[in-house]
This record gives structure tokens, C-alpha cells and sequence, in this order.
């Protein structure tokens, strides 16, 4: 008998999202060789978005007027990144969403959708993951989901989530072997190219400091840091000219930018060593000399920790050609 998989397609839906979700959905379903296909498919919108009948070829069903249970709800990304207003838009799903968990629905959520799934309360104390750079806003709205930023995906119970880049097609694949076994999950990672293989998304994760804030110290520390994090040996060398005490320039750094500064240190250091393996030639020892670290085993230890994998892989996975 068909599983009844509902996808949501909400405002602010990232279209790529919806495409790789149907894509292999709809794969699993051409590849299974019984009489009766895996997955029966229906989309979901809110009556106020739907201006036609069909959609990437699919009846549109609204959430309010429908009366279907699901077996699984599939949330996928968002294109914006103000995540609170995305929620509001949106927020009339959410007593759908946990009406249907509570009839037995499994729900799984795809990059950035963890931050719609997450406001339905449903992922309160449970395990999740989104997109490795959203991590940070998404601890802040949701302090009470247990997040894992450094998983490509997490499953707790009949909840699911999924990080950002490939980790799409990580957790559709576990979906699919959940419910068609092994050997069709196996078709399609090879179909979709899918390393499976890939635990981690912590290797796709970009540093971006936060310079949007009137702490003009604060900056100051952040510009000395940024222009001289090759040569600094010791932070007390440049804070002693700002004015203000260590453990109070500590409190407010960490308080703007959410990591001290040593930790602010350690992150320039490696976005630059990543740099240098992505684009140079120049040896491990080279690159350690050049992002200011002196103890080879502390920078390969720090890279591994920030990163997810040894310098030798990085640059092996990621090198430009």
C-alpha cells in the first residue's frame, strides 16, 4: 500500500528544495518494482497561496480545506534569511503540521525548513540540525531544540532533519530506505551521485564575522584581530591599548559576536589556512606559518575540530583546479 507523503510548499520556498525532494520521491517510485508505486505524492498550500490548480505537475490541496492524514510531512528550505518573518508568514501550517504529527504523521524538515518545523513546538528536546551557517540564529530562536549543527542530518523518534548542501539528499535516501529498503536507496545514491559516506556538514561551514553592531571596542578588537591574526602570539599584545578591562572586553566581544576572542582568533586563522589550501600550492607547513600558528599539532587539531576533516583531506576535496 502507497505511503501518503505530503510536501508543504510554503511562502519563501526555495525551489531547488521542492525539485530534489520530488526528483528522487518520484525516482524511487519508477525504480520500485511493485505493482503498487512507494509514495503516493500530494502538495499542500495555504488557501490564500494557491492561484492554480497544479503545480510542477501536481493537484495543489489546501491544508485548511483537506481532511487527508499523512503518513509523511516533508518541510523543505527557505529562500530568505529573516527566519522570524518567514514564520509569520507561514504560521498557519503549524497547527496543521502538529494536528498530523499527532495522528501518526512523520515529519522530516530539509536545510533551513528546521526553523518552521522547530516552531510547531515538535522539536522541543529532540535532535536536529539545519543549514551548518543558520546554526547560530537557529540556537538563539530555538534554545530548547537539542541542535547538532555538525550532523548532516538527525533522526529522533518519527522526526527528521537534514543540514545544508547535499545533506538534502542524505536524509531523502534514509527516507527511501526506510520505506523501499536497501537496494533502491542504494540505485539512487548512486543515480544522484550521493557520497554516502558523508557524515559531517561541518567541512561546508563559512565564518562570517558580525560586524552589524555599535560597539565601537568591540570593533576595534575585531579589526585587529582580522588585520594582524597571522603574527599575534598572545591577545593581551592587542588589547592592552583598549580601554577597557580584559574580562570586560571578553563579556562584550562574546556578547556581539557570540564566541570570545580567542575563539574569533581561531576561526580567521582557519577561513584563511582553508583559503591558502583551496587556491595554493604551498605545503601544510607553509600555510601553519602563514595563519600564525607555531605548534603544527595544535593547528592540525583546532582545523579538525572547526572543520571536520584533516588539511590534507580539505584541500583533496575542495582544491581549484
Amino acid at each position: 500500500m502507497s505511503k501518503k507523503v505530503g510536501l508543504i510548499v510554503p511562502h519563501d520556498y526555495k525551489l531547488l528544495s521542492i525539485a530534489a525532494i520530488l526528483e528522487v520521491f518520484e525516482t524511487a517510485n519508477k525504480l520500485s518494482k511493485e505493482t503498487e508505486k512507494p509514495f503516493e505524492i500530494m502538495l499542500f498550500q495555504l488557501t490564500e497561496q494557491i492561484n492554480q490548480e497544479r503545480l510542477f505537475g501536481y493537484e495543489i490541496n489546501s491544508i485548511e480545506a483537506s481532511s487527508e492524514l499523512l503518513e509523511l510531512i516533508l518541510i523543505p528550505a527557505f529562500t530568505t534569511d529573516n527566519m522570524s518573518e518567514m514564520i509569520a508568514k507561514n504560521k498557519k501550517f503549524i497547527p496543521w503540521l502538529q494536528k498530523q504529527h499527532q495522528s501518526g504523521a512523520e515529519l522530516a524538515s530539509f536545510c533551513t525548513g528546521a526553523f518552521l518545523f522547530a516552531a510547531s513546538g515538535l522539536l522541543n528536546e529532540k535532535l536536529a540540525t539545519t543549514h551548518v551557517d543558520a546554526c547560530s540564529a537557529f540556537t538563539k530562536a530555538f534554545p530548547m531544540v537539542k541542535l547538532k549543527p555538525e550532523e548532516t542530518l538527525t533522526a529522533d523518534g518519527s522526526l527528521y532533519t537534514s543540514g545544508g548542501s547535499t545533506s538534502t539528499f542524505h536524509l531523502l535516501i534514509l527516507l527511501v530506505q526506510k520505506y523501499c529498503g536497501n537496494e533502491i536507496a542504494v540505485q539512487i545514491a548512486k543515480i544522484f551521485s550521493i557520497d554516502l559516506n558523508r557524515y559531517k556538514q561541518s567541512y561546508f561551514s563559512t565564518f562570517r564575522p558580525n560586524h552589524l553592531h555599535n560597539d565601537t571596542l568591540v570593533a576595534m578588537l575585531q579589526q585587529k584581530i582580522e588585520s594582524q591574526y597571522h603574527s599575534i602570539e598572545k591577545l593581551e599584545e592587542i588589547t592592552k591599548d583598549i580601554p577597557t578591562s580584559a574580562r570586560n572586553m571578553t563579556r562584550r566581544f562574546k556578547q556581539v559576536t557570540g564566541i570570545p576572542p580567542i575563539e574569533y582568533l581561531q576561526n580567521i586563522r582557519v577561513e584563511s589556512s582553508k583559503k591558502y589550501l583551496e587556491q595554493t600550492q604551498l605545503s601544510i607547513s607553509e600555510i601553519i606559518e602563514k595563519t600564525g600558528y607555531n605548534d603544527p599539532k595544535a593547528f592540525r587539531k583546532v582545523f579538525y575540530k572547526m572543520v571536520g576533516m584533516k588539511p590534507i583531506e580539505y584541500r583533496e576535496k575542495f582544491r581549484v583546479q
